[in-house]
């Protein structure tokens, strides 16, 4: 059983991959957009409204993981008032793995979604290029991505706040 701060802090540990991931496949989603936008912006700058938000798009799965990182310091009661677990409760090892098991989802579904998100900005960013009307057209397609990440989010959520 983890009993003192210092127990409780190596299973924070766990999770802190998870948000890592996130913030990788974030870097990445967004690096890819990047590149594309600046091409255009050379030629057309402006475009930089439109490229600015395709760009930023990718992003959001790094925020995702940055607040199921928050939600499980708070649940292990490392910050602030904890949600649901006060200082003096006890946490196993098992549930230690089980709230690595919650970040999961939010993990694998960021990781390849921010990807993934940014090479569809990437194409968007490319088509309004081509065509500045279509814009709005190449953000909706963007989005249908980021559904999933959301799914991951909510998932990770219910599953913290399930566990113990």
């Amino acid at each position: 059983m983890l009993r003192s701060r210092r127990q409780r802090v190596q299973t924070f540990q766990k999770t802190v991959p998870v948000s890592v991931g996130r913030a990788i496949g974030s870097a990445i989603g967004v690096g890819l957009t990047a590149q594309v936008a600046n091409g255009v912006l050379s030629e057309q700058p402006d475009l930089f409204g439109k490229a600015l938000l395709l760009t930023a798009l990718p992003g959001t799965q790094g925020i995702y993981g940055f607040l199921i990182g928050f939600l499980v310091i708070m649940k292990l009661g490392l910050i602030g008032t904890p949600t649901g677990v006060p200082f003096y409760k006890v946490i196993t090892v098992g549930q230690g793995w089980q709230m690595f098991a919650s970040c999961l989802p939010v993990a694998f579904a960021g990781l390849l979604s921010a990807i993934h998100q940014g090479r569809a900005c990437a194409a968007g960013v490319e088509m309004t290029a081509k065509q500045p009307d279509q814009a709005g057209k190449a953000l909706v397609l963007a989005v249908f991505v980021e559904f999933y990440a959301v799914l991951g989010l909510l998932a990770s959520i219910l599953l913290i706040y399930r566990s113990w």
